[in-house]
This record gives C-alpha cells, sequence and structure tokens, in this order.
C-alpha cells in the first residue's frame, strides 16, 4: 500500500467528517434545496448548512453572516480578486470613488491567485508581483514599498504551498489598512495546522477549503468582512445565494462534512500540529544524511509538517516515477518537454535542475513514524540509485523494484506512466562505465545528458554500459540498448530510428528530442569505436 505524504495537496478525509456526510446524504429530511423557506424539507436542510457557516466561521473568529460557501480556495481567491476589482470599477464610474487599479501580490502565490491576477492585468488593471527574501518569506517593507496611491488590493498568502514559510500578513495589513487598501489572503495550507483568527490578522478577505484540513473537496470558503461586504462584487450569477455573492444550490452533504472539519480542526489543531512537527523533524533528521541534499522549507519554523528538499544530482521525474511506496508532490514537470521547475524554487534561487529534483513530503493527522522511515529509507535509495545512473554514486546502488509487482504495476505513476518494457529497463540496475570520464550527449541543464561505455574484443561488443541523467524513457531506452548491444558485431549493428524506440517504449511525442540525444551518444560511442 502506498504510504500517502502529500497532504498539502489534499487530505484523506476523516472518517468521522465522512460518517457525518453519509448520514446526511441517507437522512430523507435533509434532501430539501437549502434555499427553499417554503417547506420543511428545504428547512431542514438550511439548518445544517447554517450550522455549518457558523461552525467554519467559528474556527476563524469570524461571524457566521461573514463566511461565503464556494466549490473551493481557487473560486474563493478569483472571487476575492475579480469581485473587488469589479466593485471597484462600478464605484469610479459612479463617481463614489476615485479609481484605483493596482493590485499587488507576490511572485510565490499560488497558480490561482497569480493567474487571476494576469487575467486583472488583460482587464487593465496593473499588477505588481513582489519578490521573497531568501528564506521565500515576502517581507511587510517590500509590500510598503509597492503601494501607491491608487492601489486597491493587497493578496498575500498565510503560508507558501511548497515550502511552508508563514507571511506576517498581519504587518501587511496594517500596512494597507493604514492607506485604505483591502487585504484578501489565501489560508488554505494555514487552516488546522495554525491558529486563525480574522480580526488579529485584520484582513478583508481569507480564503480557504475543506479538503486542506480532512474535509471533502468541492466546499470552500470565502470570509469577507463585513465592513468590506460593499467592496465586493459577484462574478457568477443564477439565482442571489451567499449573499448576493455566490449563486448556486449549496450541497447541503458537502457543509455538513465541511463544518465537522472545522469543528474537529479547532479541538485537534493543537494535538495534530505538534504531531506533525514531531514527523517532520524525524524525517528531516533522515533525510539530511543523503549526501547532497538541500531544504528548501523552514526547518522548525514553517508550517507544521511540510519537508521540501532537493537533491544534487538527480532528475526530478525519474525520481518522483522510481518511488511508488509515497505519494508525495515534487517540483518537475512530469511528461512535460518544457521543463517548467517550480517558480516558487526558481524565485528563490535555485536552479532548474534542483527546482526539479524537489520533493515536497507533507505529513497529517494520520502520518506515523514508521512511514516517516520507509519513506526516508525509500528515498535515500532511489537517489543513490539515480546517481549511480547519472555517472556520480554517492554509495552502493542497486535495482530496488520487481518490475511486475503490484507497486510497480499497479495505480501509482510507475505503473500508469511507463509500459511493462519500460518499467524493466528504468527499474534496472545501474550500468555504469568502468571509465569515470568521457563526454556527454546533451545537457543536464536540458534534462537529458547521456553516455555510452563500449568494450570491443575482435570487432564483437563484449560490455556496454551507460551513464544518463533524464527522464525514466530516456533511462529505460538507455538500457536497452546497453542490454541489445552486448555481443553484436559493431560494423553490423543497427539499433533502429528514435521513432521505433518511442513505439516500443510508449515515449509521449514531446519526449522525443530527448531520444535524439540518446541516438547522438550511441553514435559518439559507435564512432569512436570504429575509429580505434
Amino acid at each position: 500500500m502506498t504510504i500517502y505524504l502529500d497532504h498539502a495537496a489534499t487530505t484523506p478525509l476523516d472518517p468521522r467528517v465522512a460518517a457525518a456526510m453519509a448520514e446526511c446524504l441517507a437522512d430523507p429530511q435533509a434532501q430539501g434545496n437549502p434555499a427553499s423557506a417554503t417547506h420543511g424539507a428545504g428547512l431542514a436542510a438550511r439548518e445544517r448548512v447554517e450550522a455549518a457557516r457558523a461552525a467554519v466561521a467559528q474556527l476563524i473568529g469570524a461571524a457566521p453572516a461573514e463566511i461565503i460557501f464556494t466549490s473551493g480556495a481557487t473560486e474563493s481567491n478569483n472571487l476575492a480578486l475579480l469581485g473587488v476589482a469589479r466593485a471597484a470599477r462600478r464605484a469610479a464610474a459612479a463617481g463614489r470613488t476615485a479609481a484605483r487599479t493596482h493590485v499587488i501580490s507576490a511572485r510565490t502565490e499560488h497558480r490561482s491567485v497569480l493567474d487571476t491576477c494576469a487575467q486583472l492585468e488583460r482587464d487593465g488593471f496593473t499588477v505588481t508581483l513582489v519578490e521573497p527574501d531568501e528564506s521565500g518569506r515576502v517581507p511587510a517593507e517590500a509590500i510598503a514599498t509597492a503601494l501607491r496611491p491608487e492601489t486597491l488590493l493587497v493578496s498575500l498568502m498565510l503560508v507558501n504551498n511548497e515550502i511552508g514559510v508563514i507571511n506576517d500578513v498581519g504587518a501587511v495589513a496594517a500596512l494597507a489598512a493604514a492607506r485604505d487598501v483591502l487585504v484578501h489572503s489565501d489560508a488554505s495550507q494555514a487552516l488546522g495546522k495554525l491558529p486563525v483568527d480574522v480580526h488579529e490578522l485584520r484582513v478583508d478577505f481569507l480564503s480557504f477549503t475543506a479538503h486542506k484540513f480532512y474535509g471533502p473537496k468541492g466546499i470552500g470558503a470565502l470570509y469577507v468582512r463585513e465592513a468590506a461586504r460593499p467592496h465586493i462584487a459577484p462574478v457568477q450569477f443564477g439565482g442571489g445565494h451567499e449573499r448576493g455573492l455566490r449563486s448556486g444550490t449549496l450541497p447541503t452533504h458537502q457543509a455538513v462534512g465541511f463544518g465537522l472539519a472545522a469543528a474537529l480542526a479547532r479541538n485537534e489543531q493543537g494535538r495534530d500540529a505538534a504531531h506533525a512537527r514531531d514527523l517532520a523533524a524525524r524525517l528531516e533528521r533522515e533525510l539530511e544524511e543523503i549526501p547532497g541534499v538541500r531544504f528548501n522549507s523552514r526547518r522548525g519554523d514553517g508550517v507544521p509538517g511540510l519537508v521540501n528538499a532537493s537533491f544534487d544530482g538527480v532528475e526530478g521525474e525519474s525520481l518522483i516515477t522510481g518511488l511508488p511506496e509515497i505519494a508525495v508532490s515534487t517540483g518537475s514537470a512530469c511528461s512535460s518537454a518544457s521543463r517548467e521547475a517550480s517558480y516558487v524554487l526558481r524565485a528563490l534561487g535555485r536552479s532548474t535542475e534542483l527546482a526539479q529534483s524537489s520533493l515536497r513530503l507533507s505529513l497529517g493527522r494520520f502520518s506515523s513514524a514508521a512511514d516517516v522511515d520507509l519513506a526516508a529509507t525509500a528515498i535515500r535509495a532511489e537517489v543513490a540509485r539515480l546517481r549511480a545512473i547519472a555517472g556520480n554514486p554517492d554509495g552502493p546502488a542497486k535495482s530496488r523494484l520487481d518490475p511486475d509487482s503490484s507497486l510497480a504495476s499497479g495505480n501509482t505513476l510507475l505503473g500508469r506512466s511507463l509500459n511493462a518494457v519500460a518499467r524493466r529497463y528504468f527499474l534496472a540496475a545501474p550500468r555504469p562505465p568502468h571509465l569515470p570520464s568521457g563526454d556527454f550527449a546533451g545537457r543536464t541543464e536540458d534534462g537529458t545528458a547521456v553516455r555510452f561505455e563500449l568494450q570491443i574484443d575482435d570487432g564483437t561488443v563484449k560490455s556496454a554500459r551507460f551513464s544518463a541523467y533524464g527522464c525514466p524513457h530516456t533511462l529505460a531506452v538507455a538500457g536497452w540498448l546497453c542490454e541489445t548491444l552486448e555481443g553484436q558485431k559493431v560494423e553490423r549493428f543497427s539499433p533502429g530510428s528514435p521513432a521505433e524506440w518511442a513505439e516500443k517504449f510508449a515515449v509521449p511525442a514531446e519526449k522525443l528530442g530527448r531520444l535524439l540525444v540518446v541516438e547522438d551518444a550511441m553514435r559518439a560511442a559507435l564512432s569512436s569505436t570504429r575509429r580505434v
């Protein structure tokens, strides 16, 4: 069974929450539309929704009327930014206020904020994206410097979703309030892990979602401070639900789950945070034994339970594919020709290679010390194996997994992204060259570098070995070519074309360029042999 260490992406549903949702779904009295106030079924559903709203509000110190239910934090972020912009435009057009068309955010925000800021720019607004400091935090002083007379809104996340650093949103809000500027914060990664009080933060809008603290997916909320209500307008229409800000029939069972998850988070937050922090410290101690590990997360003073680490000399897609035992996130863009690395880590000055090789391991309520130990053991072994394949061994390395095992061939990235042939050769033991030096085709900074070493006796290949830094398909094809070469006459050997290899290994079309690098390395090795 896969060890789940991806709580920053989504938390598993707490069984108590699942039971409450199932009870709601099965209760005939809870099947009405919460917006229908003309009959008992609708009123009963509404009572459940309002009880959930009160529990969610209590988690952040808000009034129930200040909670606007949405489908999740992405919608909440969109509503906050686009809704404030729309209201400001209307007010300026009516002559009620001066035009304010400047928005401030950070370069390390979640995509749902950054992409919404890009849309605001297309709509005629000006956006300033502030750079983080070397730790990944966004300094309040940098926000203060970016403020202008025409600034309308500052949007700054409370906790960064990739590296777990905590921004001083309260200090930013105090600066903004002095300039009559609205403040929004995405608190998705904070709820259930840190105490959050909207009055202490002094924010006008706060986004969060149930599935980050053991509630259901598909429901979230936007806190709208009562005094800020005139400064936000709806961006979707159809019924005037949620105080006119978000139309649509509310899912009663999801609201019930959201409310219970919020209540549990409020009661168990301290215990959960201590548990996650202890496990994260244990994981960091295990990982720091790996040579060339670099921690991107804030050790000790970030959000509890999140560890982000990069590994020198390891290609990110191969690393995450070679770890089917654990569910984690990575900084690499798997199966992509662009090799787009984590923009958060790149903003911190990490190289593309280091950003690509990062793992975000996030622990939670149901994680255990055994999970941590097994994950660390798997990571150590896979990093060593991939470094050996790349020609930079840091210790003994061998094949770790049976390509026909349930982990390798089942419902994992390894099982789904590689066919049986590719799995076999990707998981094969390293075949490092005997001579440590030699010319590589390609470059590690471009994502693919390959070198073959052939030993020839009387025109026959007695040994074929390789070093390779690249994606799983690159490593698999290189290993297969070595196996195919051995025993062949050099002058008569015809390995086929990259297009044929792509078909055999089910390589995505966007990766064909990587196989061309393999071909260049093979031709260079054969040409050198023939010259000798």
